[in-house]
């Protein structure tokens, strides 16, 4: 993924949708592969640029770095997935305008699947301004949907929904997300939930439905209506989840299940930018749990993969390959880690 400096912006290859016959279809293979992952979600098109301070009402502001990159919570789960090793698809819904061409090839660059995205004319992706302080590595996101057409729940394939090891959910177009998760109940799959808003009305229904809730400390408080972080886990496993992680950014995570309780620390790396940090948190979860490690070995992993995503600039610029895991938990895991991926040089 390109990073464009101050003076130039090189304009990425778009590949062209087929023609469309009809207003609205979704085309797949004949015998679709199964997946390890499935993602029904919000797919963004973010413009991202790095200022020496955040600017000041009546400013203008010279960006230092700027880049364009798809983005979205499952969207770049699925990425993260991929760039580690993972077999994944997107499910969603796009149109024929640029942004969603730019978004499509985006998926494709990071061997996400398409097979099953829907396209209707008029229809696009999510847009975003987002705004990264040099200093903190923190970052300001503006955002509209305008544009954006939810998928419907009777444009999904029940059958592809359940064929997957995981579905991994975000908030955003909730009628669809709920009935994914209830596909995904029919098969043998387990469900990964991303939430963000607690008011959302339709999201106690879809934390029941939820097998991994993992969720940013401001949602897990508010809608557990509990101080602090134990107790909001706690109070969460109680909607049905069987695995409850809150993540607090540079505080780390805490993992709570019927048999385990413990907090993860952060680890401490120079944030270039934070956007898509718990994004790929969810993604590397969903890999530790697809090899069957210990919950605290995953928990470890996702948080080293938050890590050095904050590298570059970009929720997706610097998602690390599973060769990049390996050597940066060789030298910083715990002993359990380090043994952990030892085991994975030898069998992968």
């Amino acid at each position: 993924m390109p990073v464009f400096s101050k003076d130039q912006i090189e304009e990425r290859r778009i590949v062209p949708l087929r023609p469309q016959p009809r207003q609205c279809r979704r085309t797949a293979p004949m015998n679709p592969p199964a997946f390890d992952v499935i993602g029904v979600g919000a797919c963004a098109v973010d413009y991202m640029g790095i200022v020496s301070r955040f600017p000041q009402p009546d400013t203008k502001n010279r960006m230092k770095e700027f880049i364009r990159q798809g983005g979205g919570p499952a969207s770049t789960g699925l990425v993260a997935l991929s760039r580690l090793g993972a077999t994944v698809s997107y499910l969603g819904k796009l149109g024929d305008d640029e942004l969603s061409r730019f978004a499509l090839d985006a998926f494709l660059e990071d061997g996400v699947d398409i097979s099953h995205v829907v396209k209707e004319k008029g229809a696009s992706p999510a847009f975003a301004f987002i705004i990264t302080d040099e200093a903190t590595g923190e970052r300001t996101i503006l955002w509209t949907d305008e544009s954006v057409s939810l998928l419907r729940p009777d444009e999904m394939d029940g059958e592809f929904i359940a064929s997957a090891k995981f579905l991994l959910l975000d908030e955003y177009g909730a009628q669809a997300a709920l009935e994914a998760a209830r596909l995904a109940r029919q098969g043998k799959g387990q469900t990964v939930l991303d939430a963000e808003n607690p008011d959302n009305r339709e999201i106690e229904q879809l934390v029941r439905l939820t097998d991994v809730l993992i969720v940013p400390e401001e949602f897990a408080l508010g809608f557990s209506g509990k101080k602090n972080v134990e107790s909001a886990a706690e109070a969460l496993l109680r909607f049905g989840p069987r695995i409850a992680v809150v993540t607090s950014g540079a505080k780390g995570a805490f993992c709570k299940t019927v048999d385990e309780t413990f907090h993860q620390p952060a680890f401490q790396v120079k944030a270039v930018d934070t956007t898509g940090c718990g994004d790929v948190f969810h993604g590397g979860f969903i890999y530790g749990l697809l090899r069957d490690w210990p919950l605290k070995t995953v928990t470890e992993f996702a948080s080293a993969v938050s890590a050095l995503k904050c590298r570059a600039l970009g929720g997706r610029t610097a998602a690390p390959t599973m060769d990049e895991m390996k050597e940066f938990l060789l030298e910083r895991g715990s002993e359990a880690m380090k043994q952990t991926m030892e085991e994975e040089h030898r069998t992968l």
